[in-house]
């Protein structure tokens, strides 16, 4: 395969991922408290399928413009791009350092891990510096918001976590017997 082929290939699956993302984000449903989506597991097989970079431009990519056609501000949006990005990079990361060719459920668990707790460190991160430097809040009124927040990153955490080495492992044979991984990087990422 040439690699002009290889790179219009690259781009296709960004395109489709991050569509998927932003589709998924649209539906929410409710669940102790909280509205869970699978987003962030898609942004995870992003990651999985496509390596650290390209799965991060998927899945900042999917999320940012859902953010901003839902009218979010451009720092917000920006906030959104890196750490989805992040999330997906570092999933991307572990599973580049770890599978080798391998796809045992365990490896692709921690991944997913990794990545799901990258991004609710960044947004409590986000959710400190706004509540604390920007709206001005005392310390104690920056803790209870926190709190509330946790609870509902980590249940959409949890459901990314247990997602996505589902969603992978399901469609990495499908993709294995269309040639497909073969495309993507020319065989980079997923049959070293």
């Amino acid at each position: 395969m040439k690699a002009k082929d290889s790179k219009i290939f690259d781009i296709v699956f960004v395109g489709v991922l991050a569509a998927m993302v932003y589709v998924v984000t649209l539906f929410r449903f409710p669940l102790l408290g909280s509205k869970v989506h699978f987003a962030n597991a898609v942004c995870l097989l992003g990651g999985m399928l496509l390596g650290p970079t390209l799965g991060g431009f998927a899945a900042g990519i999917g999320s940012a413009l859902y953010d901003a056609f839902t009218g979010y501000d451009f720092i917000n949006v920006l906030i959104t791009f890196v750490s989805k990005f992040a999330m997906a990079w570092v999933c991307g990361k572990i599973m580049d350092a770890t599978v080798k060719g391998n796809h045992r459920f365990d490896r692709t668990l921690l991944a997913s891990v990794a990545g799901a707790l990258t991004y609710v460190a960044l947004y409590m991160l986000k959710t400190y510096i706004y509540n604390r430097f920007v709206y001005g809040y005392p310390l104690d009124a920056v803790g209870v918001t926190m709190m509330s927040k946790l609870i509902p990153s980590l249940i959409n955490a949890g459901a990314a976590i247990v997602a996505a080495p589902i969603f992978f492992h399901a469609v990495l044979p499908a993709l294995k017997t269309g040639g497909v991984l073969k495309r993507i990087h020319a065989g980079e990422i997923i049959e070293k």
